[in-house]
């Protein structure tokens, strides 16, 4: 994850003209509207436009069109004749199978081309544990959805196999908004103090160079979210 999805519109029309390729022109757009996506700034059941999303980016209809295409094959987009192309709507018990096998891909993080831990990586997890230590001291939704998501792109880095890797991206960002739509309901400080704990145990487990053993304090906690979401999700 590049740091491209968190800037202004202006800076990231700035980013597309100085891209060197249509590939990576691409690929600003998709990491942009992702996030936004995953970030609530689209929320569910938003239409997005493509002639006001061309016109912000500053390209024509026809690349962004792929790239709203590829975003409804990762099931964040929905198209529909007569109606346009709407941010999907997320529901625990429709992804549960999808926690279920992100569950499986966080333990062959550990156990499938594991990297060596360096002094890049220490200290890149050394960054996330003090960032979740600020979050712990000043709860926000939208800070916690911040971290959540820069956290994954920091675990994704333990493995080098890329099929894998890619693999568990797309079906992160199939889940990750979830947290944001419940948290209202939910007790944001507790699951703050929950997910600064994992990255705290993660941390702690990639300073001792044991990827196998993050990979499943991760999936651990991965189980035990997903359990807190079908139970708000059911009520008492």
């Amino acid at each position: 994850m590049t740091e491209i999805a968190n800037v202004a519109s202006a800076d990231v029309a700035l980013q597309l003209d100085r891209a060197s390729s249509a590939q990576e022109r691409f690929r600003i757009m998709y990491e942009v509207l992702r996030d936004r996506i995953c970030m609530l700034v689209y929320a569910p059941g938003t239409q997005l436009g493509e002639e006001a999303l061309a016109a912000e980016f500053g390209v024509s209809r026809s690349p962004l069109r792929k790239v709203l295409q590829n975003l409804e094959a990762d099931g964040l987009l929905l198209s529909q004749q007569g109606i346009g192309t709407l941010v999907t709507d997320i529901d625990v018990d429709e992804l549960e199978q999808v926690y279920q096998l992100r569950m499986e891909l966080n333990e062959l993080t550990g156990r499938l081309a594991p990297a060596s831990i360096d002094a890049r990586l220490r200290a890149l997890f050394e960054e996330m544990h003090k960032r979740s230590e600020a979050l712990r001291g000043e709860p926000a939704r939208e800070s916690f959805a911040r971290l959540n998501i820069d956290f994954f792109h920091a675990f994704q880095q333990l493995t080098e196999n890329q099929p894998l890797k890619e693999v568990s991206e797309r079906l992160f960002y199939q889940t990750c908004r979830i947290w944001l739509k419940m948290i209202p309901s939910m007790t944001l400080e507790n699951e703050v103090d929950i997910f600064c704990r994992e990255i705290e145990e993660i941390c702690s487990a990639v300073a001792l160079g044991d990827v196998l053993a993050a990979a499943m304090i991760r999936k651990a906690h991965l189980s035990m979210g997903f359990t807190r979401l079908r139970s708000h999700r059911q009520g008492p």
